[in-house]
């Protein structure tokens, strides 16, 4: 270990007689450390400078960095030491890693460039109706309309008829009355979890508000001088089929794994004929 610091010494007294801004001392083998038999040269930590870095920052980061190599070091010898008799079983471990490395490039090379991400309406429905009992509820799913209103305003009756009302007409007049009044209006348009539109709303702990997911009423709750109403415009529950655009994603994402899989396939099926045709498979199976 004395002659380790002592080789660790003199590359530090170089650096610190070297002028302001650090030099290129990447032009000769000078050895920064070495753990039995394995050695760090200067020209090996190129890639941690840079030109604008100061003769002192390069030095604690030169120091850093052979630190963390000689412990580095030390344990893989420790390592190759302590399973020496597993070194086969090591080497084959790493050598399946490898193979399995080259072979994903090789299939995510052939991915890349023959994949079609391309995924239609059509393709994404005919998938959902095939696999449709796979896209079963364990929770509930909505859309619902939740607008804030303050006690004051005396047109209510108006206001949850319209609310109520179904058609384009109605609708508008709706968004129309709460645009006019300023009242906080939240659309919940998207297949939403049940728990988010209770986020919504001024509700207590430890309280069923399973009856907010009747479709044909509208509920109040109020909340220091205001109320909120509530309408679920659509309802999917426990047991019943997933709308088709709450799992469009998933649907994708199977989709893509599927195309992938024909890819890498198909370019197996194609080296294999390749090497039977050129006769560079020699199989000796009874």
């Amino acid at each position: 270990m004395n002659r380790l610091f002592l080789i660790f010494s003199l590359a530090v007294v170089a650096g610190f007689v070297s002028c302001k801004r650090f030099p290129n001392p990447f032009a000769n083998q000078k050895v920064l450390a070495e753990v039995g038999g394995e050695k760090l040269y200067l020209h090996d930590i190129a890639p941690i400078f840079t030109p604008d870095m100061t003769a002192e920052d390069s030095i604690k980061i030169q120091k850093s960095y052979v630190d963390q190599w000689v412990k580095k070091q030390l344990k893989i010898q420790e390592a190759e030491e302590m399973f020496r008799s597993s070194q086969e079983d090591i080497d084959r471990m790493v050598e399946e890693y490898r193979n399995s490395l080259m072979t994903h490039k090789v299939d995510q090379y052939y991915v890349d460039k023959r994949m079609d991400t391309l995924f239609t309406d059509k393709q994404i429905a005919d998938y959902y109706l095939e696999h449709k009992p796979d896209f079963i509820l364990d929770k509930n799913l909505l859309k619902a309309r939740v607008v804030k209103v303050p006690d004051s305003y005396r047109q209510i009756a108006k206001l949850k008829e319209v609310m109520l009302s179904s058609g384009n007409d109605a609708y508008q007049d709706f968004v129309d009355i709460c645009t006019k009044n300023g009242f906080e209006l939240i659309e919940v348009n998207n297949w939403t979890e049940f728990p988010v539109l209770l986020s919504l709303l001024p509700t207590k702990k430890n309280t069923d508000y399973g009856y907010l997911l009747n479709e044909g009423k509208i509920f109040e709750f109020k909340d220091q001088g205001y109320t909120y109403y509530v309408r679920i415009t659509d309802h999917r529950g426990v047991g019943d089929y997933a709308p088709v655009e709450s799992v469009s994603d998933v649907i994708r994402r199977v989709i893509f794994n599927q195309r992938k899989q024909d890819i890498i396939k198909a370019h197996e099926d194609s080296l294999y004929r390749q090497a039977v045709t050129e006769k560079k498979i020699v199989v000796n199976v009874n």
